[in-house]
């Protein structure tokens, strides 16, 4: 199994802030099967400034003491970059990193609304090589209100990746309706942990997938897992058409 979104790397973000804690997830990750993981440090947002360049050590470092552990876990470079209007002078520069230095790039929207200029950024990422993929959108208040917003995003070549916890329920009944939404309308091409911690912000990708087995069946599950796949090596995912978040008639009335 492969996590393509994780703050695993100690003291960079909000993720663990002691080594010793990064070990501790990186054990669980291996209990739950989980053999790869990117490591997806926050750029860009209020807080945390991580740029590709000491991104690339830092995993370096994790590595080898993964390694002194015996631990068959491979974590590779990444990043979850907040939205900004020069991304792509970002990405020419270094200063961003695309997913294991390939061409699928996670981009992170605020979580109230979806800045104006998404639409052109996401174009013009795609006109430089690269794949937008928009983490999270379940979360997102403005895509909850207007699902129209994602399904034009995607329609024009982003793709999304949803949490883990958010499949099952973590983050409550409203996400995960949502999500599930999401997955039925063929909105979102990626499952991935966003764990921060194995306590409140766990993997949970072993209860996701079997969530989607159970809902959508078990070629959904096999397509999400071989995306997450592709990926590393920079391979075109597997996509079905997206459709529009069909409303749920209440009572039997819109």
């Amino acid at each position: 199994m492969i996590d393509l979104h994780c703050h695993i790397l100690p003291n960079v973000d909000d993720g663990p802030k002691e080594l010793a804690e990064s070990v501790e997830m990186a054990k669980e990750a291996v209990r739950q099967g989980i053999k790869t993981i990117i490591a997806t440090p926050h750029h860009r947002n209020e807080k945390y400034e991580n740029h590709g360049q000491t991104i690339f050590r830092q995993v370096e470092e994790f590595n080898r003491v993964l390694k002194s552990e015996n631990l068959n876990l491979t974590v590779l470079p990444g990043q979850e970059t907040r939205i900004f209007g020069e991304m792509v002078e970002g990405l020419e520069s270094g200063e961003i990193l695309p997913l294991n230095q390939g061409k699928y790039v996670l981009v992170e929207l605020p979580s109230g609304h979806v800045p104006r200029y998404t639409g052109q950024l996401m174009f013009d990422i795609q006109l430089k090589g690269f794949v937008p993929v928009i983490v999270h959108p379940e979360r997102n208040q403005e895509i909850m209100e207007n699902p129209e917003v994602l399904y034009q995003l995607v329609k024009k070549g982003a793709l999304t990746q949803v949490t883990a916890s958010s499949v099952t329920g973590h983050f409550g009944k409203t996400i995960k309706k949502f999500t599930h939404q999401l997955l039925e309308a063929n909105l979102t091409h990626f499952i991935a942990s966003d764990a921060h911690n194995t306590t409140s912000r766990g993997f949970k990708m072993v209860e996701a997938y079997s969530t989607v087995e159970k809902v959508f069946g078990i070629d959904f599950v096999y397509m999400l897992r071989e995306n997450a796949e592709l990926v590393l090596t920079s391979k075109s995912v597997y996509k079905e058409s997206p459709l529009r978040v069909k409303k749920k008639k209440i009572l039997g009335l819109f």
